[in-house]
């Protein structure tokens, strides 16, 4: 059981949570905090003597329309509905699930309004699995997450579709299926719901989990073609990373030493003096992705743990202040710089396929045992470096764009949401690249027996061949690459 509290929140957490599917409860703390808050804003409105934004006026350039008492639960229903407009894919389940967690987080700090039913309703849809339906395009990363938000939010007022049980069905069908009631919106709460940046956020918790499974595996496949290519074990050694003492690079190093220990390759005379950068060079490229994922996760951790709607209620102080802690560009800016770091994580990875199937160091030319009649692995690496390219496109920063909306009134936003949906599309590409040098590497390492790698990597090999076999000859090439992916999306080693 994973309580939703005012303890500090970690990427870790969430990801255990995930993998062991924990189900969601509100503490104590988190209850009480919900019910004062809501009590004092039903309190205000009894009272109120000034325009409160979204409460009692208009949204956006409406800010200054003032809405009738009787009407202002209908405003935030229409809200609600009006503002569910996202386009495009649909958001994985996954990340549609970190959404409902960190949305039922962000309210339990009591600085929301939200009625109890309602952060309870967020909750129950995690626990059933019973995940609305989100989709990529729509939100401007300021304002908080509106489309997206929005389309999360649809089903508590019994509208939109839901992923339940493998099918997407009407959220009304499915909550008469299951006995659940629709929520009558109070003042403030579709606002609560839809300021926020939890589509951003839910997308940033996803490609840290996935980038540091990655950056765990580019260790591991770098080390394999490292010792199939017969490279040199000296830049690795911890003597020149004690010169330039950054974190990453010095943990990289580390990794290669313990990961390649006891190997015979690595260990045998070598005739050349140097390797290539994209070998030499691991542990500065290596290392500093590392750096740019502790940085991130650090930034993202504070954003989870964080209540970003607007406006902010301070029942004890006895304010309600309108802001901008919806603001994307805090995670917007992280998000794009960890699409350059994954994107060179890829980078020097097909730069080392590449060199393992250039016919060097007593390597057959695309690692074929019959070239030319054969053409082995020479169309993988195109497909790398199409993927490799492809990134290069969806590096340049979502972050540096903003285009006015809302009449003016929003004039500047983060676009933080596009930083999201590109940061997933290259983890996905990264994934493919290191898989395809993941092929390569087992291949050429067969080619260097009777000499044996390490204990680590030879396991490593010796699994991966109960997927993917030697190819003595040509063959269909696109199952065994989707094979590879599968084998590091489903292996863990280190």
């Amino acid at each position: 059981m994973h309580y939703i509290s005012h303890d500090h929140l970690t990427l870790e957490h969430i990801r255990q949570t995930a993998i062991n599917h924990d189900k969601l409860a509100l503490s104590d703390e988190a209850v009480a905090a919900i019910e004062k808050c809501r009590r004092y804003l039903d309190a205000k409105m009894e009272d109120i003597d000034r325009p409160l934004y979204g409460i009692t006026t208009g949204f956006g350039s409406l800010y200054n329309v003032t809405i009738p008492a009787e009407d202002l639960s209908r405003l935030q229903h229409n809200l609600v509905m009006s503002h569910a407009c996202g386009t495009g894919k649909e958001v994985r389940p996954d990340i549609v699930r970190l959404m409902l967690l960190l949305k039922a987080q962000s309210l339990s700090y009591g600085h929301s309004g939200a009625q109890l039913v309602t952060v309870q309703r967020l909750i129950d849809m995690f626990n059933d699995d019973v995940l609305p339906v989100v989709y990529q395009q729509g939100s401007l990363g300021a304002s908080g997450d509106l489309a997206p938000l929005a389309h999360l939010s649809l089903p508590l007022i019994g509208m939109g579709e839901v992923r339940y049980k493998g099918q997407v069905r009407p959220a009304a069908e499915v909550w008469k299926e299951l006995g659940w009631e629709t929520i009558h919106l109070q003042s403030k709460e579709g606002l609560a719901l839809l300021n926020g940046t939890q589509f951003m956020s839910a997308h940033a918790i996803w490609s840290l989990i996935q980038a540091k499974r990655l950056s765990k595996w580019a260790d591991l496949i770098g080390a394999m073609s490292l010792d199939a290519y017969d490279g040199r074990i000296e830049p690795f050694l911890a003597l020149t990373h004690q010169l330039r003492p950054h974190i990453g690079q010095i943990e990289t190093a580390e990794r290669f030493r313990t990961v390649l220990e006891g190997s015979e390759l690595i260990s045998r005379p070598k005739e050349h003096v140097q390797d290539p950068y994209s070998f030499r060079c691991i542990p500065q490229v290596h290392g500093a992705v590392k750096d740019n994922l502790y940085y991130v996760e650090s930034v993202i951790e504070n954003e989870i743990n964080s209540a970003t709607d607007n406006p902010n209620i301070f029942p004890d102080e006895d304010m309600v202040i309108s802001a901008g802690n919806f603001h994307g560009e805090p995670i917007a800016i992280p998000m794009d710089a960890m699409t350059i770091a994954l994107s060179e994580l890829a980078s020097i990875s097909e730069r080392r396929t590449y060199r393992l199937i250039h016919g060097q160091r007593d390597l057959p030319k695309y690692l074929a045992p019959n070239p030319g009649l054969n053409s082995g692995f020479m169309i993988p690496q195109y497909t790398a470096a199409s993927i490799v390219s492809q990134n290069k496109g969806l590096c340049w920063p979502a972050s540096c764009d903003s285009i006015p909306s809302s009449q003016g009134q929003e004039d500047h936003v983060s676009m933080g949401a596009n930083s999201a949906t590109k940061l997933v599309r290259i983890i996905d590409n990264v994934e493919a690249v290191l898989a395809i040098e993941l092929f390569n590497a087992a291949q050429a390492l067969d080619f260097r027996r009777p000499a044996k790698s390490s204990p680590l990597i030879e396991r490593i090999h010796a699994d991966y061949r109960k997927t993917v076999p030697f190819l003595e000859e040509d063959d269909y090439m696109h199952p065994h690459i989707i094979r590879s992916i599968e084998f590091i999306r489903e292996n863990q080693y280190i």
